[in-house]
């Protein structure tokens, strides 16, 4: 599935099953939940936190989706074509960044 079939999905999925999007700052609090979750699993998986027994079945790739569902939701609501915008933010990043990360002595 490419980006722009993603947000087609979601917002036929909001518009039908969901009824209707959240506010673009209640999305907002919700995107930060979400990336809360993703935290919660990394810093017990690959950092120093033990799992708590009620976190031990969380999934990451779940909650990964669950951040990029959200995010293409504000996405939709605010205009934003993400397919467009990453392609500009790879364009960016490949001026701003062309030697910056090899001449970076903490990556060799």
């Amino acid at each position: 599935m490419t980006i722009q079939e993603a947000q087609e999905k979601i917002d036929g999925w909001i518009k039908t099953v969901g009824v209707r999007y959240f506010s673009e700052l209640t999305n907002m609090a919700i995107l930060t939940e979400e990336v809360g979750e993703v935290a919660r699993i990394m810093s017990r998986k690959y950092g120093e936190q033990s799992f708590k027994e009620s976190d031990k079945e969380k999934d990451l790739a779940d909650e990964l989706a669950d951040v990029m569902w959200v995010l293409l939701c504000i996405a939709n609501q605010t205009g934003v074509d993400m397919t467009a915008a990453l392609e500009k933010n790879f364009e960016k990043k490949n001026i701003r960044d062309a030697s910056r990360h090899r001449n970076n002595e903490k990556l060799q």
